[in-house]
């Protein structure tokens, strides 16, 4: 007796092992195009903060959003379309949307307020923090990417 189950446990081990062996050879199926692909863009996922403080290390953080850019504009950034258009416009150099000229007349008040980004830019890790010094400075110059 102890031979026949023995001869079935083999038999079964060795039809489990084919089993296993014919899964792993087989092709595998075709992979979908990432949404990245379909756009022509690298992956861009990116948080947003905003929040009182001359340095993001010691800022309160008031807001945050996400933002993901490999298509047309996804996250829970209220103008996602926009901000993202943005930032393809100014080649995601944060610095073009947050320092740009601007008209407005704002006091000089110092009530520091910063802004970060965190995340994958078209590929590239990124890393961004501007102080503005005031909430004034800040809408004049926060363009659509800050503007939520």
């Amino acid at each position: 007796m102890r031979y026949i189950s023995g001869g079935i446990a083999l038999g079964a081990a060795l039809a489990l092992g084919g089993l296993a062996t014919a899964a792993t050879a087989a092709p595998a199926p075709a992979a979908t195009a990432a949404p990245a692909a379909a756009s022509g863009f690298a992956p861009s996922e990116l948080v947003l903060t905003v929040g009182y403080g001359a340095k993001a290390a010691d800022a309160s953080i008031q807001r945050a959003v996400t933002l993901g850019c490999s298509s047309t504009g996804v996250g829970s950034h209220p103008d996602a379309p926009g901000a993202c258009a943005q930032l393809h416009a100014v080649g995601g150099k944060f610095d073009k949307v947050t320092k740009a000229a601007t008209n407005a007349v704002c006091t000089k008040e110092w009530k520091p307020i910063v802004v970060t980004a965190q995340g994958v830019w078209e590929g590239r890790r990124v890393s961004y923090e501007h102080t503005f010094a005031n909430a004034c400075a800040m809408t004049a110059g926060q363009g659509k990417v800050f503007n939520f």
